[in-house]
């Protein structure tokens, strides 16, 4: 393993990746429910409390891999346990630990049946997700990535709405379809590179063919996670039937490691391809937060309408990546952690709701926020977050990534067209959020009656309060959020444009 920087002999990333694992098993010894719960709830705290180390010993100088460990695992096939993590690996491994304890609160009375097992999976689910951000080695990467499955696809096809197993199906089915290419992008770079080190495939002079090939197949497999249009249709059934900690895990982690993919690997290893596909991946961005924001504004179910936003949201994420400049992709990175956080808030208000309603359908939840005003206060941050509003944590990632796309427009007037397309979907969130906070909050004339209905308690206000905190810290003070992302973002542009160069030089090509 090569570009490796400071703390290399620190085992902090094996405690965050594993120790879940070691309390998972814990979990399966505790007979007491209650005592379950206050276990996991006390481990992922103390885990997300534990990860801010991370935070305060990370080098925002320096673009190489920090906190790397290495040790070889399969030596003949050269295959190593190496992880380490860069600005934008760390800032999605705190949004993963921070998450965790959130999702058990969440989780306390609404899961009632199989509580054991329900927290051996968010257990087993940290692992996963914290392994994936951190991993060096492309076949470990793998194992993370597959990992994840099966506690996701349990706590959709155990703990669900009605169409619980249709909706399970349907997400292994089309995450696992999407893993094929990832595999044969794996088995492709090892043959040309002969190691599985994800740093040592950066930056290597591969054939345009070659890259092309290797892109379409990352493409596929990332696209399906994040999921672009029109590889998006399993994630409405996913959201609609998971319980509220799944809901939550999906939206604020899961969709997360599609872009993640494309940072670690599309643009790094197959620059070349990065910049032939640019226009068309731009395109189905936009195609994104087009349909997203229609469908969302079509809904009357709750969870649908966070769904399809997670859509459009995730659209301005993929089109600031694909921007191939500074704003654009600090902006992305912003708008992926931005949406975990926001997103993730308001599943968490709509399962507040479902508790209460026992129904997730807009009409029947009018006017509750006159007999729960707490809760609509929570729930109107939240809702001006999502749409973006100033001040807010969303605002500042898609306004960078706006400026980012709109700078990239400067050089091509059909990207111009491309970016005021983009404009329609700025209004349409603010549509279809201002339309459910406004029915929500007060209603119509003729309400359901709610008078009955007990305001937030202690427990709700403690599981939204943190998340509540960082849509106003980054929204006013994002400077400690960009920081640790500037050394890495300029790094992987500098890598991306040299090898794109290159590559045209060698291969007699246009870049």
């Amino acid at each position: 393993m090569t570009a490796t920087g400071p703390n290399e002999s620190s085992h902090l990333l094996s405690v965050l990746i594993f120790s879940p694992l070691a309390a998972a098993a814990v979990a399966a010894l505790i007979r007491n429910e209650r005592l379950l719960r206050l276990w996991t709830l006390a481990f992922t705290s103390a885990v997300a409390l534990f990860s801010l180390q991370l935070y305060w010993r990370f080098d925002p100088e320096t673009s190489r891999f920090q906190f790397a460990e290495l040790a070889h695992w399969i030596p003949w096939l050269r295959i190593d346990y190496a992880v380490g993590i860069d600005g934008i690996s760390l800032l999605l491994v705190l949004l993963t630990t921070l998450i965790m304890p959130l999702c058990v609160m969440a989780s306390w009375r609404y899961i009632q049946t199989r509580v054991r097992e329900f927290m051996i999976c968010l257990l087993v689910m940290e692992t996963a997700m914290v392994g994936v951000f951190c991993a060096l080695d492309f076949v470990l990467f793998f194992i993370f990535w597959e990992a994840m499955l099966i506690p996701m696809a349990l706590l959709i096809g155990v703990w669900g709405g009605p169409r619980k197993i249709y909706a399970a199906l349907k997400f292994f089915v089309y995450t696992m379809s999407g893993s094929v290419f990832l595999l044969v992008a794996l088995i492709a770079l090892r043959l040309k590179v002969g190691s599985f080190s994800i740093p040592d495939m950066m930056g290597q002079n591969y054939s345009p063919s070659f890259q092309c090939w290797v892109f379409l197949a990352f493409f596929i497999s990332f696209a399906i996670k994040v999921p672009m249009f029109p590889f998006h249709t399993w994630l409405p059934a996913a959201h609609v039937e998971a319980p509220t900690a799944g809901s939550v895990l999906l939206a604020s982690v899961l969709l997360k490691m599609g872009t993640y993919g494309f940072l670690r690997f599309s643009l790094p290893i197959t620059p070349y391809a990065t910049a032939y596909f640019t226009p068309y991946v731009l395109w189905l961005s936009v195609a994104a937060i087009l349909y997203g924001g229609l469908t969302a504004l079509a809904q009357t179910d709750l969870k649908k309408l966070v769904a399809y936003s997670s859509v459009a949201h995730m659209g301005f994420a993929t089109l600031g990546i694909f921007a191939l400049n500074k704003l654009g992709i600090e902006g992305a990175v912003l708008v992926m952690i931005n949406h975990g956080v926001t997103t993730g808030a308001l599943f968490i208000v709509v399962g507040i709701i479902y508790e209460r309603l026992h129904t997730r359908d807009l009409a029947e939840a009018a006017g509750i926020g006159k007999t729960m005003p707490i809760f609509a206060l929570f729930a109107g941050v939240f809702a001006l977050s999502s749409l973006a509003f100033p001040g807010t944590n969303s605002f500042i990632g898609e306004f960078l990534v706006m400026s980012g796309g709109f700078k990239l427009a400067l050089t091509n007037p059909t990207f111009m067209v491309m970016m005021i397309c983009v404009v329609p979907g700025v209004v349409l969130a603010a549509a279809y959020m201002l339309r459910m906070l406004q029915k929500v909050a007060y209603g119509g004339t003729s309400n359901p009656d709610h008078s009955n209905l007990k305001d937030l308690g202690l427990r709700e206000i403690l599981t939204l309060t943190p998340l509540l905190v960082f849509v106003f810290w980054i929204g006013l003070h994002p400077e400690p959020f960009t920081r640790v992302l500037d050394a890495s973002v300029k790094h992987l542009l500098e890598q991306t444009q040299s090898a794109a160069a290159h590559t045209a030089a060698v291969y007699a090509v246009v870049p």
